[in-house]
């Protein structure tokens, strides 16, 4: 296997980064404070073909392979966690599936100006009394003649405020368990769709979350997306996807943790010396270190299983988990060797130990992603 990233992944690399410097960086802290959607980065990453980038061109999309995607994640997150969450939903979690189960004609419609950026999607599972447990969602949907109606509370939606377009599930024959669910496109001008409240959040502040109410909404036939009671297999195919997004943003944000400690312990002086002098600093910082590589090589495996059209359920969910743990470890170590400092906000490393909670919950919380694995190595 070649480690070695390809010109293209490296172009990439090189060009999220310098985004990633020079215009999310600097706005980062005021967007975290003062809870701000970043709707100008969300325009420039649209530009740039970040907001649809493994979808081919002929949709809309930026035509990339899923390495470059999880290296443009890395590079977004490592500064700014709400922004990589933002673009991780729109690309994993509401443009993959309608590539993927849509008819052309939802694709033509729906699909392009998502991938383009034009419009800005959201995925709608969780609900108040249930998140992983998806066959026991309270929404239901009903036959209307050529049109369901959409009956429900969805919970904790990223993107929910601002998307223009969701991706809901619900249950249209409850004695069917997970074969009974529906997955519908829902336009957010559609009568009975309206926004719930809006959460006020540890981290991810920049990124807008909220509920999303249905009151006798009524969908067309043809908003119906994977066919009829074929909503579980799409929202689990999304989910593996999702998962190598939020994996890929755990490892910016754990990155993005490590070279702030690391730059702090070479210019921070206790006792006559630099702290990276001392030994318990190193150990800390090398730790650090190997656990950032050991899971950026689990996020590339998976998304280059992806890539290959293989199954990678269990890779994405090793992924995350490894990910996300680390990068929950690497903050709390970042902010130790900060010491006081990494407890005020005028420093990075507060934001990002915020931010990295996160990780170990949405898109399957940790425990969740351990069932997952133990379910397909005791095949």
């Amino acid at each position: 296997m070649d480690f070695k990233l390809s010109d293209e992944h490296r172009m990439i690399q090189e060009m999220v980064g310098n985004f990633a410097n020079k215009e999310v960086a600097p706005i980062a802290e005021r967007l975290d404070a003062e809870e701000l959607f970043p709707s100008d980065n969300v325009k420039k990453m649209a530009e740039m073909g970040l907001l649809g980038m493994c979808i081919p061109a002929e949709y809309g999309g930026a035509g990339f392979d899923v390495i470059s995607y999880v290296i443009a994640m890395e590079e977004i997150s490592r500064v700014c966690a709400s922004t990589g969450v933002i673009m991780s939903v729109n690309n994993s979690l509401v443009c993959d599936p309608i590539y993927k189960f849509g008819t052309e004609e939802q694709k033509q419609e729906y699909l392009v100006p998502l991938a383009k950026g034009e419009r800005l999607g959201c995925f709608c599972l969780s609900e108040p009394g249930t998140g992983s447990d998806a066959a026991a969602q309270k929404t239901t949907c009903r036959k209307s003649g050529d049109e369901w109606i959409l009956n429900g509370t969805k919970n904790f939606i990223t993107n929910g405020p601002q998307a223009h377009i969701a991706i809901i599930f619900a249950i249209a024959d409850r004695s069917k368990g997970y074969k009974g669910i529906n997955t519908f496109i829902v336009e957010r001008d559609t009568p009975g769709y309206s926004i719930g409240k809006v959460e006020q959040k540890l981290g991810i502040r920049g990124s807008g979350t909220s509920q999303i109410i249905l009151e006798d909404c009524r969908v067309s036939e043809a908003n119906l997306l994977g066919g009829e009671c074929g909503g579980f297999k799409v929202a689990m195919t999304a989910l593996d996807s999702g998962r190598i997004g939020i994996a890929a943003q755990a490892l910016g944000i754990a990155r993005g943790a490590y070279e702030e400690a690391l730059s702090y312990a070479r210019q921070r002086e206790a006792f006559g010396q630099q702290i990276a002098e001392f030994q318990g600093i190193q150990w800390m910082l090398a730790d650090m270190a190997v656990r950032i590589d050991a899971a950026k090589l689990l996020v590339w495996r998976a998304a280059m299983l992806k890539q290959a059209g293989q199954r990678f359920t269990k890779e994405a969910a090793m992924a995350k988990l490894f990910a996300s743990e680390t990068a929950m470890w690497v903050v709390t170590k970042a902010v130790q060797v900060h010491g006081g400092y990494g407890f005020i906000k005028d420093y990075r490393v507060e934001r990002f130990f915020r931010d990295a909670k996160i990780t170990e919950i949405y898109e399957g919380t940790s425990e969740i992603q351990r069932n997952i694995i133990a379910r397909e190595i005791l095949k």
